[in-house]
């Protein structure tokens, strides 16, 4: 028995060496940074899948008004990660080159800055909320557009609390520290399910006890970020008056690579944001079929998820110190990685649906909708969501950040847009036809991304 186990691990251990050990760092120093950040990508999508679960409770009204706002949410997070993306690899590029000095400045230039676009961001729909759900979602029922208003107001007080937690966490995977983030992020997490528990099951108070139970798990989140870098991290030589000392030079790389991605985002995510205005045509049943399969779908993410964020800190500290033989070695890896994980999860998860389809208090007449629209991807995604997802990320850590997003807009508004409103609602094949359309584009991007991989563009970027 010992000799078989010894045996195993001697393969394990070739064939890790085989596929993520470079010159730049070896496999056990890949998986120290990649395995806090899947335990955390877990972490979200379960808490996110349970609350989702317990809002249903409330009834059909409050799923699709959080699914609805949901949406319009992804898209206004969406641009103060994609700066905080931007830290990250600059913070990254800094670490691998071994500028500390620099690093340290990186870090406080990146939680200033997307603190501070946050902050902007909520302010501005705080005021105009009225308006900007009737521009979006008029169409919708009344009692839906009520709770919608409640939950939006409540989303953007939370804003400025979630852009420190999440600059936060991507400095600290910048510098490798994904341990570090991934009790930030466990902690916020469980303080969001646990208010919602109470608040939802305990007092009944639907959307209203969600919106409050946000922003205190936020507003901890924020608080135990800098509590974290004040008291117990020492790399980064953080203090306060750092993060009001501007320093332009810095400020630049950081947007060089976070205001392409904030626009592809913004505009990805408003093309989203469309698809969900189509959706709404369809009616609540259709929204909510819509709002539960993508839950699900986040689950059979969770892999390639975790391996997109993982590869900005590796590929980033391999182009910071020049090797550029390291950082395709990775990138081919973790695109191989992530086709295992999307098997491994689908295997498990497709099982489990008439579970998941109780959990959510699905109505019998949409439950067989849900389970084709989970079928699609789970047959899809391996094939073709890595490289539609987890490349992007790796070519952006290297500052291929333009390339990307133009290729990624390109295809998000040819392909999910016009396609899906052709199949969606020209053909009236509805939410079938609209995540077709996804699917399709997940194919293009894949290949035009591909093609860029082969080449040598991706990495002549010199930012640090």
């Amino acid at each position: 028995m010992k000799r078989t186990a010894m045996a195993l691990r001697g393969r394990a251990d070739l064939l890790l060496n085989k596929h993520f050990t470079g010159r730049s760092m070896d496999y056990k120093q890949v998986f120290g940074i990649t395995l806090p950040i899947f335990v955390d990508t877990s972490f979200i999508v379960l808490m996110s899948i349970l609350n989702t679960a317990m809002i249903s409770s409330s009834g059909v009204s409050a799923i699709s008004a959080v699914s609805t706002v949901d949406t319009l949410n992804m898209f206004m997070i969406s641009i103060f990660i994609a700066i905080a993306t931007g830290g990250t690899v600059i913070v990254a590029q800094y670490k691998g080159s071994g500028n500390h000095a620099q690093l340290c400045r990186a870090a406080a230039q990146a939680i200033s800055a997307v603190t501070s676009v946050a902050l902007l961001i909520s302010i501005a729909v705080i005021l105009f909320h009225k308006q900007t759900l009737g521009m979006l979602f008029g169409g919708v029922e009344e009692d839906v557009f009520h709770k919608a208003t409640i939950f939006l107001v409540g989303s953007c007080i939370s804003f400025p609390f979630l852009a420190v937690q999440q600059a936060v966490g991507g400095v600290l995977r910048g510098v490798g520290d994904t341990k570090a983030s991934l009790i930030i992020s466990v902690i916020m997490n469980l303080a969001y399910f646990l208010l919602n528990f109470v608040l939802i099951k305990g007092f009944d108070m639907g959307v209203v006890g969600l919106s409050i139970s946000l922003i205190a798990a936020r507003a901890i989140g924020a608080a135990t970020s800098f509590v974290y870098l004040l008291k117990f991290n020492h790399t980064l030589q953080f203090t306060m008056k750092r993060l009001f000392k501007l320093d332009a030079g810095i400020l630049k790389k950081i947007m060089f690579i976070g205001l392409p991605f904030a626009a592809e985002q913004m505009f990805f995510n408003g093309g989203k944001l469309l698809t969900q205005t189509f959706i709404v045509q369809l009616g609540t049943l259709a929204l909510t079929a819509n709002a539960i399969a993508g839950s699900i779908s986040g689950l059979l993410q969770i892999g390639g998820s975790t391996l997109g964020i993982a590869v900005v800190t590796v590929v980033g500290q391999c182009i910071g110190s020049r090797d550029i033989e390291d950082a395709r070695k990775f990138i081919k890896s973790f695109l191989g990685f992530s086709v295992v994980l999307f098997l491994l999860l689908t295997g498990i998860i497709l099982p489990l649906f008439p579970v998941l389809m109780h959990l959510y208090s699905a109505p019998p007449e949409i439950v067989s909708d849900i389970f084709l629209l989970v079928l699609l991807i789970s047959i899809a995604q391996p094939i073709m969501w890595a490289l539609s997802f987890v490349l992007p990320s790796a070519l952006r850590a290297a500052g291929d950040s333009k390339f990307t997003s133009i290729a990624s807009l390109l295809t998000m508004w040819l392909l999910r847009i016009g396609l899906g409103y052709v199949l969606g609602i020209s053909l009236g094949m509805g939410v079938m036809g609209i995540w077709l359309a996804m699917v399709a584009e997940w194919g293009v991007r894949g290949l035009i991304f591909g093609l860029r991989f082969r080449g040598d563009k991706w990495y002549r970027h010199k930012l640090v």
